[in-house]
């Protein structure tokens, strides 16, 4: 078990164009590929590598982000002495609220100093992976940097929205630039930081002495010539999250075989909060192709290259094609749903046909009657 890391989930200022997705919902909760939310897959690689103290540092609309992690026990986090911690806000008043993420782990700084692991890994949720973190560590050990950053090269993020980074012949990074600039390579930051503790309480109080506290823009980009800042280039496969054209199609790219196996085996498997429902039910004349149905569906009419939550129900006559249907889901009676994304509880009564298009996806607000 690798006692040494300190997780850190960083959910302060992620970037979220998800539209009416993340209206009551913060993006980290955001429901993923029929049953799991984004979260999902950055926990469960800190406790696949053996990570046993993980922080959720959260902003705002983090009331799903308890719902759906609890003690931690689905992801064997609700130890006494380790475990998960749900860090929000420390004030009500909106202007502390809306400032950086420095200022946010420094209002939790006793959470870093009475943790005794010596490394911190801090990263975002928006980054779609399955990741051994022990190979990182020893990675960045063997290079002697002070900041072990996780790149990718990627040039189609399917609509996603990355920050770009360029590096040496020896794998430092001399460049780095904000999600909307124009650095000219194809190799992006993963936003995930692995440093000593100590290196990072360092980094908090002489950034917030300065007026600055961003980790990224202020501290990190700013101490490129002053510090060893590494890339460790990860080779699986990854989805950029945080725009609603990369949702659908990243969530597309599970009908892969190869993507599915990749993302949620490999090198282990990705948890989430379990709800012990019947399996699908399939009624006589039900079509299904190439989809993903989550426990507790009803199919009576047809589903083709389509994702199915948990207690979707497609009635007689009804298709969906190329959509995602999420949690209590109703389409109607000879309804058609074509390249659409339903949020939860939404009901599309019979004989409604939606259409969108794969950059721009007919989407349907949480419990919406159409």
């Amino acid at each position: 078990m690798n006692s040494n890391i300190l997780g850190v989930i960083n959910l302060i200022h992620e970037a979220d164009e998800m539209e009416t997705l993340t209206a009551s919902r913060c993006l980290a909760t955001v429901p993923f590929g029929a049953r799991y939310r984004l979260i999902d897959f950055m926990l469960s690689s800190m406790v696949n590598s053996g990570i046993s103290k993980v922080a959720v540092f959260a902003q705002t609309k983090y009331r799903s982000l308890i719902d759906h992690l609890g003690s931690g026990k689905h992801w064997d986090l609700h130890h006494r002495q380790s475990g998960l911690f749900i860090l929000p806000p420390v004030t009500d008043d909106v202007n502390e609220v809306r400032r950086g993420d420095l200022y946010h782990f420094y209002q939790h700084r006793d959470y870093f100093t009475r943790s005794s692991q010596e490394y911190v890994l801090i990263t975002r949720s928006h980054m779609i992976c399955n990741i051994d973190f022990e190979e990182l560590l020893v990675s960045h050990k063997a290079s002697g940097a002070n900041i072990t950053v996780i790149c990718k090269r990627q040039n189609d993020l399917l609509g996603g929205k990355a920050r770009k980074v360029q590096i040496d012949d020896k794998g430092r990074i001399t460049s780095m630039q904000d999600h909307y600039g124009r650095l000219n390579t194809d190799l992006i930051s993963m936003e995930m930081y692995l440093m000593k503790k100590d290196l990072l309480l360092e980094i908090v109080d002489s950034s917030l002495a300065q007026g600055q506290d961003h980790l990224v823009r202020n501290a990190i980009m700013s101490r490129l010539d002053r510090l060893h800042i590494q890339s460790y280039i990860y080779e699986g496969y990854l989805g950029v999250v945080n725009t609603l054209t990369s949702y659908y199609q990243n969530s597309m790219q599970l009908l892969r075989p190869e993507v599915w196996k990749s993302l949620f085996f490999e090198p282990g498997p990705i948890y989430t909060k379990v709800k012990d429902e019947p399996p699908a039910r399939y009624a006589e004349g039900a079509k299904t192709s190439n989809s993903l149905v989550a426990n507790g569906c009803i199919i009576e009419g047809t589903v083709i290259n389509s994702i199915l939550f948990r207690g979707v129900h497609v009635r007689k006559g009804a298709v969906v094609r190329n959509s995602i249907i999420m949690q209590n889901g109703i389409v109607g009676e000879n309804s058609i749903v074509d390249h659409v994304i339903l949020d939860k509880d939404v009901t599309v009564e019979r004989s409604r046909e939606l259409r969108g298009a794969e950059v721009s996806p007919f989407l349907a607000t949480k419990r919406k009657v159409i």
